[in-house]
């Protein structure tokens, strides 16, 4: 299914993947982990053929079907709905037209040649299972937590994770031989992160997924690829084995590290103290020298330590008591409104969480707060002396082909203080100078929020902060809002970054309902 041999892949002029050589067959499902900024979205791109190699060899199935971190539609849905566009997958949707202008000019002529024409395309529709794909993309977006009226709108009125679940079901339905899927599970609630699960054990095709979602890694990966420092590890079982082989593996590597290290240092001290001796003893320093200088060339390097972010969001000016008054906002795209008559207003250090099923208007309505986006009808203030920053869920901010450290200089600071801060969130060293198109989902999550940091801002309007980033990155970030003294207006599906930002209300999603927030709330946050 993928044969990859001694394959390079390459970042901003560092290698972040050396000379790797690895196989899936059918059947396959292999986990790529490693830390944030490790490479592993930059491999999957080169894996999929949207991206060239450094080096070496990558050999994969016409039938590839490849979930990118941020996608956007990719296939040619002839009316521009989901349903189409995931259609589209198997060429149905361009099929049925075909074969329903065929059938137009079979009735308004009956000519043997067009009822022939009719009568193979029909016929080749049928056992692509053509008058059957409807229902199993229906389906299929069912599971994926998107209803029929959602799968019948033009892909612009869709949210950004309803898109994502478009693409996904449209990969899905395609039956590729070869999966590659990049954090497939975000946006998705519970119940469809349960489904996927089902769906990809169920899979007879090869799958290569990267993922933070430790429970469908768990469940469905019998194989884990571990990238770090540009080598590729390769660790039989499960997530849960493969935790249990890392940490034995690092401790060996620690362990043979610091020996050798030890015995270079004995071994250059004794020959140290044999020069300017006995002609024999310089003789034998040199000889202990040539032992040292080949220990040195064969030392084992130990495993590097995870650089931890310290992330600390600055003191907030002190706004007015109201920051944000909302007034009858109406939000629709041609069809039905999405959320209508909305008003709320959030108050000085509040912290408001915004709830709903996906489809209920939730970024559209951050998107109006933040200014990106009209309203049908109503309004929204801002209140004295506030300064708000939207972090937006699909990186929107980002500049392709400008660096990193360029987003942050409209803050006003200087270079050593946007180096500074840009370390504290793991962006350091020449990845500041990177184009920040190029970095890793996690990275891109991680400038987003130094760019809030330098923004010294009063309101915060958050959706999904955390998708992408890893288990530590996400603690150090909650622990930074958690004692953060200005205001909140978030959305999120992850029920542990919520419960530490302990928001006071909470606005639930189509209907505007206003509500005060009760920790029984949150099991209901990974399902809305």
């Amino acid at each position: 299914m993928l044969q990859v041999r001694d394959c390079s892949v390459e970042i901003g002029g560092r290698l972040t993947l050396i000379d790797a050589t690895f196989s899936l067959r059918a059947g396959d499902t292999v986990g790529l982990v490693g830390r944030n900024g490790a490479g592993k979205t930059t491999m999957l791109k080169v894996l999929a053929g949207e991206s060239p190699t450094a080096g070496g060899v990558v050999l994969r199935p016409a039938a590839t079907g490849y979930l990118p971190q941020d996608p956007r539609p990719r296939g040619s849905g002839v009316d521009n709905t989901g349903l189409s566009h995931v259609l589209s997958g198997r060429g149905l949707d361009s099929a049925a037209r075909r074969i329903e202008k065929l059938r137009l000019r079979v009735e308004e002529t009956a000519s043997e040649r067009d009822i022939a024409k009719f009568a193979r395309a029909e016929e080749a529709f049928q056992e692509a299972g053509g008058y059957s794909g409807e229902a199993e993309v229906r389906r299929i977006a069912a599971g994926l937590g998107l209803t029929d009226d959602r799968l019948d709108l033009n892909i612009d009125a869709l949210s950004g994770g309803e898109r994502r679940r478009v693409e996904l079901a449209r990969i899905l339905f395609a039956g590729s031989d070869l999966l590659l899927l990049d954090e497939p599970t975000n946006h998705l609630d519970n119940d469809a992160k349960q489904w996927l699960i089902t769906f990809l054990r169920s899979y007879r095709g090869a799958l290569l997924v990267i993922s933070h979602d430790l429970e469908l890694l768990d469940v469905s990966i019998t194989r884990v690829l571990h990238l770090d420092a540009g080598v590729l590890t390769e660790y039989r079982g499960t997530y849960s084995q493969y935790l249990a082989a890392r940490t034995a593996d690092e401790a060996r590597l620690r362990k043979l590290s610091e020996g050798q290290a030890a015995e270079i240092t004995r071994l250059s001290r004794l020959a140290d103290t044999m020069r300017g001796q006995t002609a024999k003893r310089a003789k034998t320093a040199k000889s202990i020298d040539t032992r040292v200088a080949r220990l040195e060339r064969t030392h084992v390097t130990g495993p590097r330590k995870e650089r931890q972010i310290a992330v600390r969001f600055p003191e907030p000016p002190r706004p007015g008591a109201v920051v944000l008054e909302v007034a009858g906002l109406s939000k629709g795209y041609g069809g039905p409104p999405v959320f209508s008559d909305v008003s709320f207003s959030v108050g000085r250090g509040e912290r408001l969480l915004i709830m709903g099923l996906n489809g209920a208007g939730k970024t559209s309505l951050m998107r109006i707060l933040a200014g990106r986006a009209d309203p049908d009808s109503g309004k929204m203030d801002f209140g004295h002396k506030v300064s708000a920053g939207y972090y937006a869920q699909e990186h929107e901010g980002l500049k392709a082909g400008a660096e990193v450290i360029s987003h942050m200089r409209d803050a006003g600071l200087a270079d050593q203080e946007i180096r500074s801060l840009l370390g504290t969130f793991g962006l350091h060293g020449d990845l500041a100078f990177q184009d920040a198109a190029t970095l890793s989902g996690g990275e891109k999550t991680k400038l987003a929020l130094a760019q809030l940091v330098a923004g010294k801002h009063n309101l915060l309007l958050l959706d999904e902060p955390t998708n992408n980033l890893d288990p530590p990155s996400r603690e150090a970030v909650a622990r930074a809002l958690g004692s953060w003294t200005g205001a909140i207006v978030l959305v999120s599906h992850d029920t542990e970054f919520v419960a530490r930002l302990a928001p006071q209300r909470v606005l639930l999603m189509p209907d505007g309902d206003l509500d005060y927030w009760s920790d029984d709330l949150l099991e209901l946050v990974a399902l809305a």
